[in-house]
């Protein structure tokens, strides 16, 4: 038996509709990675060097800390991570999550979310920092995906 989990993280809203959409498919259980202190939009503002995500972004050994782990990860063979590409990588906050929660032999799907990345670079980076996970592929999509584009990348 496959059971999924879709678990995202989502600051702006945009990953969540897509992780939404994909677990409509899938049919599996949906988890929220949180962070303790939520993003504002002055944390999320790129343009500023000040801002809480320009710093985490620049700091490699950033761990937001996040407000709980997966209770029952071991029932789980597949993981479907999404996130927004932040600095064309995956935000700190993904980083945590992947050190809290224990996900070796799982199937790791990746997807994100991007107004212009791809996620060739976040993806290659987990693979890189995490080698004994199993990353099978990545997938940039917008929040208009359509249930067509999910099944067509499922398969």
């Amino acid at each position: 038996m496959n059971k999924i989990l879709v678990c995202y993280f989502s600051a702006s809203g945009v990953t969540k509709d897509v992780a939404i959409k994909l677990n409509e498919v899938l049919k599996g259980d949906l988890f929220a990675i949180v962070p303790v202190d939520i993003y504002t939009d002055a944390d999320l503002d790129w343009n500023n060097v000040s801002s809480r995500s320009s710093i985490e972004m620049q700091d490699e050994s950033a761990r937001p800390k996040v407000r709980e782990k997966i209770a029952n990860v071991d029932e789980y063979d597949t993981i479907c991570l999404g996130y927004p590409i932040w600095w064309d990588k995956a935000p700190r906050i993904v980083n945590t999550f992947l050190e809290e929660n224990h996900l070796d032999g799982k199937n790791i799907y990746v997807f994100a979310t991007s107004g212009g990345s791809s996620v060739e670079n976040s993806f290659d980076e987990l693979i890189e920092t995490y080698p004994d996970y199993h990353f099978v592929r990545a997938k940039i999509f917008n929040r208009y995906v359509s249930r067509d584009e999910i099944l067509g990348w499922i398969k």
